[in-house]
């Protein structure tokens, strides 16, 4: 699987190894004579400088969260992956393979990741670093809670209310105009090799919201939440949509799917139900989900 869908693999299995309480508490405290904010995340409560200034992030998620929120000219350096926005100072450091002295050197005062690889948190809180441990979201309460969690951290708490107050409302208003979805099935391409995701997911959630119908449960025999499908599978299926999650990094599109042996024939390819999305939207947990949510609730409405 290339490393763009790697990512979406990677953080589903974290969630479910590091899902912990979220949330937090704005009570103010003295330590060494600065003031804190206590966060609760993934890895216990965190205490975190009132307003930090020099903030790492190791997620794209994340970063989108930080900006949205109006942390961006707190953040001195995100990940490699974290391309949007386009102003984020992007860097060579992963989050896939974190290294301490790397992440060290940028003097952070607060570091926000979602996956725990390579003892990272253990690494950064042994200097004293302050770290927020926001695993990849299973649900949307939990998207909510974390872009919540960073706004505490980050002395923006009234901004992430705001934020995720609009993202309620606009992914409510999606959903109901498109009520009469229910029945219709789905499939959701990761990569040109056929890995999908599962209703379990939290992307097949999102799906869920309107009623779809997934393709890839009955597939997913390992019960992991990410199958690999059959072209066999596929073409029996028949399924009434098709949203493509690999436009950027396998080069699909509609003309691409068309081409492919016996997929002319799909009632999504011949009605017009083939939708290419962009892989970043669809595969984070942030601020831009109801961009996602309105891709599918517009397919909806082309088909009804």
């Amino acid at each position: 699987m290339r490393p763009v869908r790697s990512l979406v693999v990677v953080m589903a299995a974290c969630a479910v190894m590091l899902a912990g309480a979220c949330g937090g508490d704005d009570g103010d405290s003295k330590t060494s004579g600065a003031k804190t904010v206590t966060v609760q995340a993934a890895n216990g409560a965190v205490k975190v400088p009132a307003d930090p200034k020099r903030i790492v992030s190791l997620s794209p998620t994340h970063t989108e969260t930080l900006f949205a929120i109006g942390a961006g000219p707190q953040v001195v350096a995100v990940d490699d992956y974290s391309n949007f926005p386009a102003n984020a100072p992007r860097t060579k450091l992963s989050g896939f393979k974190p290294n301490a002295e790397a992440i060290i050197a940028y003097k952070p005062d607060l570091v926000v990741l979602s996956d725990d690889l390579n003892g990272i948190v253990k690494a950064l809180e042994k200097v004293k670093v302050p770290v927020l441990l926001e695993p990849a979201a299973t649900k949307l309460d939990e998207a909510y809670d974390e872009i919540n969690d960073l706004g505490l951290a980050t002395g923006h708490a009234e901004e992430a209310k705001k934020v995720v107050d609009g993202m309620r409302a606009e992914i409510a208003k999606t959903v109901a105009a498109s009520s009469k979805a229910k029945g219709l099935t789905y499939y959701h391409e990761l990569d040109n090799q056929f890995h999908s995701v599962t209703s379990k997911t939290f992307v097949g959630q999102v799906y869920g919201m309107f009623g779809l119908r997934n393709i890839a449960d009955a597939a997913d025999k390992a019960s992991g939440g990410y199958p690999q499908l059959s072209r066999e599978y596929l073409l029996k299926q028949d399924p009434d949509l098709i949203f493509l999650a690999d436009t950027k990094c396998c080069g699909q599109n509609a003309a691409a799917v068309a081409k492919r042996p016996g997929w002319p024939e799909l009632d999504a390819v011949k009605n017009n139900g083939v939708v290419e999305l962009d892989d970043d939207v669809a595969s984070r947990w942030g601020p831009r989900l109801p961009e996602f949510a309105k891709a599918i609730g517009d397919a909806v409405q082309k088909v009804q």
